[in-house]
Order: structure tokens, then sequence, then C-alpha cells
């Protein structure tokens, strides 16, 4: 097969055969494709898109690429597994409380995050802001850990879908994030590596995430269940809101003390909707994988886990694990500061219109807080803190958002950003709902859905 020829055929909309797609994959994974013409062909899936076969033939030479971890060892039962992902948002922090809360009703759980893509954060970005704490574990310390303590989490080891490692980076700095198969095939090459039972996804759908459109979330929900079900992994998809960010922080450090403290129990002013939705996501993993007789039941265990403090220690003890100083995160204002701060404050009275998530992404970019090419570091400690989110009333000149970064140079290239993610008016906006659906796999193929 020639190269050239698979991407001018689908550069001009033709479908490719398995082997094709295979193809592609084991040379760019050999390192005998080269990026630039990756690039090209992740731009044309980009713009022509894949058929549900061509999808299916991506994922699986993906997930090919690399090893399946299986949890049976011999003369014992065998774990329950399952997982959380996200498709992308800002401020989304939803899995340092939904990885501890699963693992503490007795479900263990082997997360495969990602670093940032896009205007949206990443878990592996975030989670580094811990001093000393490695979240690149090898295959065998992740495993043993997962046993051990019931979570890891950890960026993509080189044994788990390691075509999926170095597409993913691509897509980053290439314009290709917003493509259902490819974010489809990227989650699920990874996710059934895990060698899961049980996966909830939380597809975002509005201003800040990849899928604009709610239908287009439920059409990558859809395709995400249909490929759980074809491979045996029960999973269970909510779309959900991302117009503006999750709860009060977006960045590294500040996101990681805000889950801390609902870990610890807390109710901070802001965070709701991350405690809500952590309780909602924990509840569908643990009855997904088996851990409870209904979601109801299974939730009840999770707030309970939440409240008691249970989930934090096991937090606490993961990150410990991992090499970081868990002492850090009993108090806040313990994790990496930045020297530089900004207020950004209210053009006039009235009440926050909006609070875009897209617009606050790239502001987090140009702070620090992500990356704009490849293989750029991110800065622990930068960020925006929401002090006023849609709905709120504000006064003239009061406080919306405080910008966080290393530099004063990088404080005036995001404050424009975020100055027009805000809007202010006369009238209280009318606030829609969190979890928009609940789409479910089922034997065979097929999918359940639920408003």
């Amino acid at each position: 097969m020639n190269a050239l020829d698979l991407i001018a055929a689908k550069r001009d909309g033709l479908p490719l055969s398995g082997e094709a797609v295979s193809f592609l994959v084991r040379a760019f994974t050999r390192g005998d494709l080269p990026d630039y013409q990756m690039s090209a062909f992740l731009m044309a899936v980009c713009l022509r898109g894949m058929d549900e076969a061509e999808t299916a033939s991506l994922t699986r030479a993906m997930l090919e690429s690399g090893v399946r971890l299986s949890w049976d060892a011999p003369g014992e039962a065998g774990l329950r597994v399952g997982d959380k992902h996200s498709t992308g948002g800002v401020g989304d922090k939803t899995s340092f409380l939904v990885g501890p809360l699963a693992a503490a009703c007795g479900v263990a759980v082997p997360m495969i995050a990602g670093r940032g893509l896009g205007h949206t954060g990443g878990t592996v970005d975030k989670l580094e802001a811990v001093p000393g704490l490695c979240a690149e574990l090898p295959l065998a310390r992740l495993t043993a850990q997962v046993r051990e303590i019931g979570l890891a989490i950890s960026g993509q080891t080189p044994e788990i879908a390691p075509a999926d490692g170095r597409i993913y980076a691509l897509r980053d700095v290439t314009c290709t994030v917003e493509s259902i198969p490819l974010i489809a095939a990227s989650i699920m090459s990874k996710k059934l590596a895990e060698g899961l039972q049980a996966l909830v996804m939380d597809v975002k759908c509005g201003r800040g995430a990849f899928m604009r459109e709610e239908e287009r979330a439920r059409e990558l929900a859809r395709t995400i269940a249909r490929i759980g079900a074809a491979h045996g992994v029960a999973v269970t998809a909510l779309v959900t809101a991302m117009d503006q960010p999750l709860g009060v922080a977006a960045g590294n450090a500040v996101e990681i003390e805000e889950a801390c403290a609902l870990l610890r129990g807390e109710r901070p002013e802001g965070c709701e909707d991350v405690r809500a939705l952590s309780l909602e996501l924990a509840g569908h993993l643990v009855f997904g994988a088996g851990a409870a007789l209904s979601v109801q039941e299974a939730r009840a265990m999770a707030a309970r886990a939440l409240q008691s403090g249970r989930a934090f220690e096991i937090f606490c003890r993961m990150a410990a694990a991992q090499g970081g100083d868990a002492a850090l995160l009993r108090r806040p204002g313990l994790l990496p500061q930045a020297r530089e701060r900004l207020l950004l404050r209210a053009p006039r009275a009235g009440f926050v219109t909006r609070c875009d998530a897209l617009g606050l992404g790239k502001a987090c970019v140009r702070l620090g807080a992500g990356r704009s090419v490849l293989g750029e570091r991110v800065d622990p400690a930068a960020g925006i803190l929401l002090l006023a989110k849609e709905g709120d009333r504000v006064a003239a000149g009061e406080p919306l958002a405080e910008l966080r970064a290393s530099s004063p140079e990088r404080l005036d290239a995001a404050l424009s950003l975020a100055a027009e993610a805000y809007g202010v008016g006369e009238e209280m906006p009318v606030l829609g709902r969190l979890v928009r659906g609940v789409l479910s796999s089922l034997p065979g193929g097929g999918v359940s859905t639920r408003s």
C-alpha cells in the first residue's frame, strides 16, 4: 500500500478499508510515516469524516498497537475495574473526585489520562502541579498500585495504545481535535486497553466543548457506547453542558486545590456543579461495574465516601504512592502559587450573562496553563479563579475573575480574551441543565437513551 494514495483517498471523501487504516497506524507507530503525512491524514479525517466501520478499524488498530491489561490473577477473584473519561472542558476536575469515589466504593480505577488538548485542560498536567508527583507511571507500577490502593492516575504508558499517544500529541497542535471518529477512537483505544468492565463518559457540549452542538455530543456518545458494547464493556455516557467552566478554578494547581477542598468534605461557594456532577458520574460507574444494585444506591455510596473522607484518603494515598507530597493537599495555598495576579472587573452593574468557557480556556493557555506548540511546558501555578459566573449579580468594578501567571507579559496576553469571555447585562439569564441526557450501551451494540 502507498500512504500518499490513502491520504488522497480520504481527502477526496472515499472510505478506507480496515486493512488500509491499520497500514497507516502501523507505519506511523514504527516511524515509517512522518508526522507531516499523519497530520495530513488527520486533517482529511477531520474534514471528510469516517463511517462506523472505519472508526472501528481505527480504534482496533490503535488498541492493537500496544497491550491490553488483564486483572484476573491466578487463584483469586478478579477485580471490579472501571474508569471515567471526559471529552474535555474548562475547569473540569471531576476525575480527581470520581476516581477516589469509585475506589472507595470497591471499583478499581486504572485511569489513563491525557494532557491538555487545545483550549481544554489536561488531567496529567493538573496532577503534575503536585510537587514530586509522577504522572507517567511504568505499566507494572501502575497495575501494582491499582491492586494495592484501588486507584492510579497516569499518562499513557508506552505499552498502552502507543499509536494513540503519538496521534493525540499531533492533534493538539494541528487543529484536528474536533472530529468524532478521532475522539472516539482515541478514547476507546486507551480505555479498552485498560481491561475495563465499565466506563462512564462525560461528553461535553456547548461553547467550550469540542462538540458545540448537543446532537453532535450525542452522536459521539452513541459512537463510544457502540464501540464499548462491541468489546464487552458497559458504557454509560452523560451529555453535559460546557458553556461556562465547571467550578471556580481553571488551570492546574488551582483545580487540584478546588478538588481537594471538595474531597475534604467542604462546600466552597460556586463549586456545587463540580460536586453534583462528580457524584452522578461516580454513581453510574459504581453501578456499571457491579458494585451496587442501582444507580441510586451507588450514588448514595459515593456521597457517603465523600462525606466520610474515605475518598480523600485514597486520593492522598495515590498522590504519595506516585511520589507527590500528600501533605500539601490537606491545606489550601501550599501548592504552587503564581507570582503575578490581575483582577478582571465588571464594566458595569448587572447580571453576569456570559462566562464563556472557550474564551476563558484560551486565556488559560496564554497564561501558561496550556500549550500552544508540541512539547511546550505548562506552568503549574497559572490559571484563572472565577469570582462570578452566569446568573450572579455584580456591581460596577466588582471582580469577575483573577488571572494568575508567572509574568506581567502573560497576564497582558490573556486579559483581552478573559474580558471578552464575560458579559454583563440587565436581565438575569436563564440557566440550562448541567446534565442534558444519559446514554447506555446495550448487549449486541444497541444504545438506550434517557433525557
